[in-house]
Parts: structure tokens; sequence; C-alpha cells
């Protein structure tokens, strides 16, 4: 705390958004040298024109400042869920408490009924008038009386700015009355002290939440902007994240918060991005976590089909009644599904599936086919302006099973063309010994996949890119394939062949070229790499089947 050389004449500057009551809630000014330090006159009479009574009732079940505590997801889950249980039995058997929080929320300071002004020789008079109003009120545990700057308050926060000057004949009394929970006595100390000092004392994450929605009960956003850089500089855990995901929805909204919970939403996506290897965690989510995970783009799924599946498991396993999870799904859920990047077979069953609302389902279904059925050109078009969107529904997601595209001749004989394309970061994710698998496609009623290694030469003993055909265990008839890999290089852009050769398939079995594109994986990833156009590897195979 600066004390030394503060110049009391000279007045604190003030910034734009600071002169209007819609803007006080703004950051002092613009420089850390110039936040002025009025720590030095918090409850101190003589820096002091107005008397603040904070009058301190119990908590009720929906007023309390929650802490949680939770060694797994599963228990935070489990004790959400039993908290949000008490909370609706309570309010169904403690009616005079609902009506309590109604009449005493500090959310409205220009009516009576909540902000209650009393001249400074009458504060005992002033809490039994308050009482007397209302029989139903909690009683008073204590009242602490502290010595207030109302322009200091009024500059950060545009609730107090309103206490003070709205004009009626009590905003120019000396003495003021707020009402507060036990729960909030604390964090309200801190959040008075930081509009004085503009700092706050290392705290907890918890205890960083509470202060942080006391700020926003008195719209002090300064204080919000600080909480929310503060647990940003902590180490985020899934029981953090989930918090921060799961504040109040009037918080949630504020653009102080929106830095927290982005980090938060990339901290779960990045966490469960392999949603497979975590299914029973997943599982558990609450619903602001399965939300955090289904946004992203990076979920390493099989296809979209497991998603939808996935989705399907989850609601069911959260909402039992069907009713509630017909609105989860229609509501929440079922934006987050990629539905265009599923399956035909996948789509039939969407449409039977009484989980939906059968109007929603149809019309899933038919955008879903709508966009199959465009052009490759207006599907490219379509997922660059979804790239942004809230709601992405026709990007495709990393799928552990990689999109084709298939042109098939069946006359003189049964042949085709199959196109897979990978992104520079997907094969980058395969150093040093991963693959990516191809979606199935058919040749001669028999499936059929591509799958991309990376491979160490055997002959030269470095790391490179392999390619490989291989057949599904389906059936027992062998197949003798004649085929040639191929992908495009700079500068002509042009598919140049890498490899031919021909293989009798049997069930399960793969052919392929381990250095397929004769180069060591540095020359291939290289920034000046031929391979790459525009960030994509264009590779293509030509399947024939010899009778």
């Amino acid at each position: 705390m600066r004390k030394a050389n503060v110049d009391l004449s000279r007045p604190r500057m003030i910034t734009d958004s600071d002169a209007s009551p819609s803007g006080l809630a703004g950051e002092s000014v613009g420089s850390d040298n110039e936040v002025q330090d009025f720590a030095f006159a918090f409850n101190d009479r003589k820096f002091s024109d107005r008397v603040m009574l904070i009058e301190i009732v119990p908590d009720s079940p929906e007023g309390k400042l929650e802490v949680v505590g939770c060694s797994a997801v599963s228990d935070w889950a489990r004790n959400r869920k039993r908290r949000r249980a008490e909370i609706k039995r309570d309010n169904a058997e403690d009616i005079p408490v609902h009506c309590v929080e109604q009449v005493l929320n500090c959310d409205m300071p220009d009516t009576e009924d909540n902000v209650v002004f009393e001249n400074q020789d009458d504060e005992a008079t002033a809490v039994r008038d308050d009482l007397a109003w209302n029989p139903d009120c909690h009683t008073v545990v204590k009242v602490r009386t502290l010595h207030v700057s109302s322009p200091i308050l009024a500059a950060k926060s545009p609730f107090f700015y309103k206490l003070f000057s709205n004009g009626m004949r009590e905003s120019g009394q000396r003495q003021v009355s707020l009402r507060i929970h036990e729960s909030e006595e604390a964090p309200l100390m801190k959040v008075l002290n930081f509009i004085y000092s503009n700092t706050l004392s290392a705290m907890t994450p918890t205890a960083l939440l509470d202060v942080f929605k006391v700020a926003d009960k008195f719209e002090v956003a300064s204080c919000m902007r600080y909480c929310s850089r503060s647990l940003l500089k902590l180490p985020m855990t899934c029981e953090s994240a989930l918090l921060y995901l799961d504040l109040p929805s009037s918080i949630l909204m504020s653009d102080a918060v929106q830095p927290l919970t982005d980090a938060a939403k990339q901290f779960l996506a990045g966490h469960y991005k392999e949603i497979t290897k975590f299914q029973d965690e997943v599982l558990s989510l609450p619903l602001v976590g399965i939300e955090a995970v289904l946004s992203s783009n990076d979920i390493q799924a099989v296809s979209e089909d497991s998603i939808y599946d996935f989705v399907l498991k989850w609601s069911r396993t959260h909402y039992p009644k069907r009713e509630e999870r017909r609105k989860v799904l229609g509501q929440r859920l079922g934006r987050l599904i990629r539905f265009p990047h599923m399956s035909c077979r996948k789509l039939k069953k969407v449409l039977t599936c009484g989980d939906f609302d059968p109007g929603l389902a149809t019309k899933i279904v038919l955008e879903a086919l709508f966009f199959k059925s465009e052009t490759p050109h207006r599907q490219r078009t379509l997922a660059a302006a979804d790239a942004n969107a809230a709601f992405r529904r026709f990007v495709d997601r990393s799928y552990k099973y990689r999109p084709v595209k298939l042109v098939e001749f069946v006359e003189p004989r049964l042949q085709c063309s199959v196109f897979l394309d990978l992104k520079r970061e997907e094969c980058a994710c395969l150093f040093p010994a991963g693959r990516v698998y191809s979606q199935a496609f058919f040749l001669g009623g028999q499936g059929f996949f591509l799958s991309a290694h990376c491979n160490m030469d055997q002959q030269s003993s470095f790391h490179c890119f392999g390619l490989f055909l291989g057949m599904q265990e389906k059936g027992s008839a062998s197949f003798t394939v004649d085929y040639e890999f191929s992908a495009r290089s700079k500068p002509g852009e042009e598919f140049l062949s890498k490899f031919k050769g021909s293989y009798t398939f049997t069930g399960g079995k793969a052919v392929g070229y381990r250095n397929l594109l004769g180069v060591p994986w540095t020359a291939f990833m290289a920034d000046d790499s031929i391979y790459f156009i525009n960030s994509v590897l264009h590779l293509n195979a030509e399947l024939t089947i010899r009778h």
C-alpha cells in the first residue's frame, strides 16, 4: 500500500467509461502507475461521508455460496446432483425462506424493500423496523458498521452509484443498511477492500470464486476481472474447470468471466480429447462438462456415429425420464452432434430414436442428407462459414477413421478410386509410431480401408511416412487386387504415382509401402515440404479387382 507522498487535493483521474453509471465497473485507470490507492481511507471516519450497516442473516440453501472440494469428477457430479435435489426439496417445504430471498435480494437497490435507509442515530430502530415489516425474515445474526466514502464506492460499482444518487430523499442520508448472508460476509469485505485498494490478498480458488460471486452481485466488474485473471494463473483441474462452467447464468453472461470459462472449456476438451480412452470419466461428467468436450473439433473418436452413440448413453444415464432427456437433447446436446458427418445407416436410426422429438429428428436428418448431397465445393463453403459458429454442424473432427471420397466403376471391371486427405497436424501426431485409419469403403461387396503410418525405414533407419491398404475381416472369400498409391506434390500439384503392386487378400490382411514418399520424416514434415498443399496431404489409391 502506498502511503507516502499522497496528494489528497489532487482529483482522481476518471476515464470516459468511469464517468457514467454503466461504465463505472471498468478499471480505474489505464496503467498501474496511475491507479489510485485509497486503502488508507477504508473504514476511516475522517475520510468517509457515510455509515454502512451490514446486517448479516443465516444462510438459506439457495442463497449460500457454494464451496466444493471433490477428489474426483464422479464425486463432484454426485454431490452437485444431491445439493440441487436438496435445494428443490427445501424450496417446496420452506416457503417463508423462499419469500425472504425475494424480498432481501440486493440486486434492486432502488426499492426500499431491499435497501433500508435510516438516520445514524436510529441503528437499532432500523433493524427492528425491517424485521417487523417482514415477520418471516431470518433473525439478524449481527450488524457490522463501516465508514465508507460514497464517491469511491460509486466510482467502481453501478450498484453503489444508484444507491447514493437515485434522487430519492434517502440517497442523501448519512446511514445506509445492506443485508447479506453469513457466507457473503468475508467475500463482501474483500470486495469493499478491493474497491479502495485495487488488489486482493492471496486466496484459494474457492475463496476467489466466492469473491467473484459477491463482486457480480454488487456490480464491481473490475474486481470480477481481477478474480478471473487470478484464477487463470492457478493450475487448472477437472474439478475447478467444472466449477467455473457451473457458475450462475447471470455471471456466465459477464464479459469478465469469459476468459475463465473459455480456458475451462479448452482444458476439459484437451483432457478428454481421447474420449473413448476416458469413457467412464466422461460418462460421469455433468452437463456443462460434456458440453465442453463435445464442442471441440479435436475429439479423437472413431467417427461421428460413435459420438452420437456416446451422447445417447450419457443422456440415458443422467436423465432416465424420457421427457427430461428429450429436452436436454433438443436444447443442449443435440446441436453439438455433427449429424452431417454421420453415416446414412446411423441417420436412419435417428429417425426412429425415441430420445429425440420426432419433428426435430426429421429436421436433423434432412439437413444432414442435404449436406451430403452438396458438391464438394459447396460442402467446403458451408464448413468454412460454420467454423466460427457457436455450434459447428458442418465441420468434421479429428476422427480416428478419416472420411474418404470414393469413385466406383462396375464396368468393364470392378474398380474404384479412393481419395484420403490428412491435415498437417494429423500427420504430426503420427510421430514416432502412430497410425490413422480411413473409414471403410466397399468394392465388390468387400470392405477395405487405408491406413497411414509413421514407420522406421528398415534400410536407412530413419522415420518415414507409409501408406497401407487393408481388407476387413468379413467373409472367407479371397480377392486379388491391383493397387496403386499416388500423392499430390508441388509445384504441379498433380497426383504422382508412388507405388503399385498386386496382392491376394484374405480377411484382416494389409499391404503397402513403408516409405511411400521416399524421404525421411523430417523432410516430409518440413515447412517447405512439397507434399503439403495448404497444409493438407492429398493421397489417392486406385483399386482394381482381378477376376
